[in-house]
């Protein structure tokens, strides 16, 4: 039974070989059986592709780092302020803002406003239920105007400490 199996084996792998020993022929342009030689050999081998380098990792800890979006928003007061909806980063990619989805109840009467990302304090979210701290009050946030994608947009920053977005070249 073991002799049979090794023959079986070698049997393939001879044909394995013979197989990629005609390919190389081919590529080499030998001529092939049933093929005229003066033919020029019309099959051309794919270019190599140089293989991309693997992508670096980062670990970060589970108790490093936390999603923002639909995170609750309070005020230093510990008023409710709404949820953060969007960030807003500038052409460099460097975060901005955030769009807090402001008032309402249940979605209805909210509005969105955009407030300066160095207004949020994100000191204590180990969890999903920890809200963000908003350096601002509810009466300011109250008379932002509010957001509209495609128009421009106004920031409220705490303290003056916001600098213009610069979107032109």
């Amino acid at each position: 039974m073991r002799a049979k199996r090794l023959f079986v084996f070698l049997a393939i792998a001879l044909a394995a070989l013979a197989a990629a020993t005609s390919r190389a022929a081919d590529d080499t342009g030998s001529p092939q059986p049933g093929r005229n030689p003066s033919q020029p050999n019309t099959a051309t081998a794919p270019a190599p592709k140089e293989a991309a380098p693997p992508p670096s990792v980062t670990i970060i800890g589970a108790r490093d780092a936390h999603g923002v979006l639909g995170r609750d928003v309070r005020s230093a007061a510990d008023e409710a302020m709404g949820r953060i909806v969007d960030v807003i980063v500038d052409r460099a990619g460097v975060v901005r803002a955030a769009v807090i989805d402001f008032g309402g109840f249940l979605g209805v009467g909210s509005r969105k406003i955009v407030v300066d990302w160095n207004a949020l304090h994100f000191g204590r979210i180990a969890n999903k239920s920890d809200s963000i701290t908003l350096e601002l009050t509810k009466d300011q946030v109250t008379v932002a105007p509010e957001y509209k994608e495609d128009t421009p947009i106004v920031v409220l920053g705490a303290s003056g400490s916001l600098q213009p977005l610069q979107f032109g070249p």
